[in-house]
C-alpha cells in the first residue's frame, strides 16, 4: 500500500534551528518566527527568563527583525535600549526580557525572506565570528530544509492519493525527479545533521512502493554515494560542469564516476545509465 511521505512542519524545523542557534552560539537566549503577510511571528523560544516575547508578532521594517527581513542580511544592535538604527516598537518584549545584545538573521529560501532566527545576551555582547558563523550556517540550514520540505509537498501533492493502485508513469516521474533533486542538494549540504535529515527523507521516498520495481538478477547492482549523488544530478539533465559545480567536484573527476557508474549499470550513455539506475531503484 502507498504510503505518505511525513516531513517535519515548518514550526517544527524552526523550533530545532532555534534551540541549535542556542547552543552553537552560546547566546542565552533565541527565538524565532516565520513570514505570514509580511510579518513575523514568533513561535519558538529557548532560553527566556520571561514571557514578554511569547507571542511576538514583527512587521516588515519595524524593529531589527523587521529590517532583517525585509534587507535580506543579518543585523544586529550591541546595546538595543540606545540603537537608533532601528524602529523601538517592540520595546515592551524584547527590554522586558532584558536582553541587551540583539542579533537577528533572516532565513532566506530561493531568494525570498522567509522568517528570521534572533540570538540575544542580556548583557552587552560582542558580536564576532565566534557568533556570526554558526549562526549563518543555522539560518542557511533552516533555509535548506524549508525548500526541500517545500519541493518535497509540491511533487507529492500530484501524486495519486493512498491506495493499493501502483503509482501511474506521470508520477512515477515526477516522484523519480524528487528524489533525484533531493539527493542533489542532500550532497552539497556539510552540515552533518542536516544532511543526515535529508538522507532519512530520501529513504523515505526511496521507499515508496513502485510498478516497476527491479527483477532479482537487478538487485545486486550496488553504486557508491558519490556515483548515485552524480547520477542523480546527470537524472535532472545536469551537464558535467554544472554537476560539478553542484557538488563541488572537478569535471575529471565527474567524468570518472560517471564511467564507474555506467560500466556497473552496463549502460553505454549516462541516460542508458539513468534509465538502468531507475530499474534497479537508484535512484527511483
Amino acid at each position: 500500500m502507498f504510503a505518505p511521505v511525513e516531513a517535519d512542519s515548518s514550526e517544527q524545523l524552526l523550533a530545532r534551528a532555534v534551540a541549535d542557534l542556542a547552543r552553537r552560539t552560546r547566546f542565552p537566549v533565541a527565538f524565532g518566527g516565520l513570514q505570514h503577510d509580511g510579518a513575523i511571528h514568533v513561535s519558538s523560544i529557548v532560553g527566556a527568563r520571561t514571557r514578554s516575547i511569547d507571542g511576538l508578532v514583527v512587521q516588515s521594517m519595524r524593529g531589527l527583525g523587521g529590517r532583517a527581513l525585509v534587507e535580506k542580511r543579518p543585523r544586529v544592535a550591541l546595546d538595543y535600549k540606545a540603537a537608533r538604527s532601528i524602529t523601538h516598537d517592540y520595546d515592551r518584549a524584547i527590554l522586558g526580557e532584558g536582553i541587551s545584545t540583539l542579533f537577528a538573521i533572516p532565513v532566506v529560501v530561493s531568494g525570498s525572506a522567509r522568517g528570521v532566527i534572533y540570538c540575544g545576551s542580556w548583557a552587552e555582547a560582542p558580536v564576532g565570528d565566534v557568533v556570526a558563523r554558526p549562526a549563518f550556517g543555522v539560518a542557511e540550514a533552516l533555509a535548506t530544509e524549508l525548500r526541500v520540505r517545500e519541493e518535497v509537498e509540491r511533487r507529492m501533492s500530484q501524486l495519486p492519493a493512498t491506495g493499493s493502485v501502483p503509482l501511474v508513469a506521470a508520477a512515477q516521474e515526477e516522484l523519480r525527479e524528487t528524489y533525484a533533486e533531493l539527493r542533489s542538494i542532500t550532497a552539497s549540504v556539510t552540515d552533518a545533521a542536516l544532511r543526515e535529515r535529508l538522507e532519512r527523507l530520501e529513504r523515505r521516498i526511496a521507499s515508496i512502493p513502485r510498478d516497476d520495481a527491479p527483477s532479482s538478477d537487478e538487485t545486486d547492482i550496488r553504486l557508491t554515494a558519490r556515483e548515485t549523488d552524480v547520477l542523480a544530478c546527470a537524472a535532472l539533465g545536469a551537464t558535467n560542469a554544472e554537476i560539478g559545480e553542484s557538488l563541488n567536484l572537478k569535471s575529471a573527476t565527474v567524468k570518472s564516476y560517471l564511467a564507474s557508474a555506467m560500466a556497473k549499470l552496463d549502460a553505454s550513455t549516462r541516460h542508458a545509465a539513468v534509465a538502468k539506475a531507475r530499474r534497479v531503484g537508484i535512484p527511483p
